[in-house]
């Protein structure tokens, strides 16, 4: 029997063991018993995976990337497997990284390719190349298969398919505080107006992880700055350095004094360090290119879920099926502060601010801090399952904020706040 077909038939047998033991649900959660028990993060796992061990030197890691090095946001997972290589001393030759695989069957293709190289574990770092991903893992059922900002893993239930994410808006949030500091000293120094204080925000696409992520970065602002606006251009393009930059200089035609960004490239920061703006970066410093300009940037931390997995699958332990990385873990990140830029006293306020969030003192969607279309929020339900009919499914707001990523490691923040404006 060929390899081929017997990986079918295996997989046939896997999708018909996953619906008979998907069946049972949880009557207060409505999820399935697959999901296993929690783990400390709050996250679930997938139970009795019953995975044999695999020894370090036979162990191999396939890393799939949207981009290459060029994309900021792919340079950080290409960082973090550098960094997961060094901590577990795998040789080069142990860990496989393929760049500019797009959100296509493409993706499926390198996947299987990496599978037939011999990796054990697979992980890929783009939102557009789950269903791909979940299609290569049923054909190679004793491959795990890892994804990033992914959706589907605990619903989908399939044994050898898990998400991961991390609660990036927790730095997100603190590097709005460092963009309301300097928006207060730019008003103490007469430099604008308590009414001039507006931030830009390049964003690349209108789903929930970016009006998270650029939601979030808002209302740290406002913390410290009541009188913050912002708005937001929407690029459509994870990465379009031209556009990105073309909407930085619109933004801040339009009085912006402050540009931040969910977009991949040097477009924005670029455009920041020839006008002389003040910018919020995002996973990676620009301080060595953008000395005058640039503040602080946010970034999630991707080592420590790359250990984890390769462990797991060393160990023959289960992989978590939603991971979900935060300051508390060292998933979410905060690159140095450029104090020849900041404000005064700037540190101070984030360890302070991050101290609280850790402790749960400080909860980020804070209900009392933001308002809809001039009421305070009391319900509202989101869609975390994402399946086929995208309905709002979950009931989010509890306690007086917004739990976000408690449901799933993915955000499902998608609400338009008053304080920010859409331009595009």
């Amino acid at each position: 029997m060929s390899k081929k077909i017997l990986s079918l038939l295996t997989a046939a047998l896997m999708v018909f063991a996953v619906f008979c033991f998907a069946g049972c649900e949880d009557p207060d959660t409505g999820s399935s018993a697959a999901s296993g028990s929690k783990n400390p993060d709050g996250t679930s796992s997938v139970a009795d995976v019953s995975n044999p061990t695999v020894s370090k030197d036979d162990f191999k890691i396939g890393i799939i990337c949207l981009h290459d090095e060029n994309s900021t946001y792919d340079k950080n997972f290409i960082d973090a497997a550098k960094a997961m290589q060094q901590e577990l001393g795998l040789k080069d030759e142990q860990v496989l990284i393929k760049t500019n695989i797009p959100e296509s069957d493409a993706c499926e293709t390198a996947a299987m390719e990496l599978a037939e190289e011999g990796c054990n574990v697979i992980f890929a770092d783009s939102f557009g190349q789950e269903d791909f991903r979940m299609s290569a893992a049923m054909k190679y059922p004793n491959v795990q298969f890892c994804h990033a900002t992914g959706t589907k893993a605990h619903t989908a239930k399939i044994p050898n398919f898990h998400n991961a994410f991390a609660s990036i808006y927790e730095g997100r949030y603190l590097a709005g505080i460092v963009a309301g500091l300097k928006l207060n000293e730019m008003i103490q120094n007469g430099k604008i107006t308590a009414e001039q204080a507006k931030m830009g925000y390049v964003g690349a696409m209108p789903y929930a992880e970016v009006k998270s992520g650029y939601t979030s970065f808002y209302l740290g602002a406002k913390s410290v700055c009541p009188s913050v606006t912002m708005e937001v251009m929407f690029t459509t393009s994870w990465y379009d350095e031209a556009k990105e930059k073309e909407y930085a200089n619109a933004l801040i035609n339009d009085g912006c004094v402050l540009i931040s960004q969910h977009a991949d490239s040097w477009g924005a920061p670029t455009a920041c360090e020839e006008k002389g703006v003040p910018n919020v970066s995002y996973n990676g410093s620009t301080t060595d290119k953008c000395p005058k300009t640039a503040l602080i940037s946010s970034k999630i931390n991707w080592a420590p879920y790359l250990v984890h997995i390769s462990n797991a699958v060393m160990n023959g332990t289960a992989i978590t099926e939603e991971f979900l990385g935060n300051l508390e873990n060292d998933g979410v990140q905060l690159t140095e502060l450029n104090t020849s830029v900041a404000a005064a006293g700037t540190q101070e306020a984030i360890d302070a601010a991050k101290a609280d969030i850790i402790a749960g003192k400080l909860h980020i969607f804070n209900t009392d801090t933001f308002t809809v279309g001039g009421k305070k929020l009391d319900s509202y339900k989101a869609d975390v399952d994402s399946d086929a009919n995208f309905e709002k499914d979950t009931e989010v707001i509890k306690d007086g904020y917004f739990h976000e990523s408690e449901y799933r490691s993915a955000p499902y923040f998608d609400i338009d706040i008053d304080g920010i404006t859409i331009k595009n």
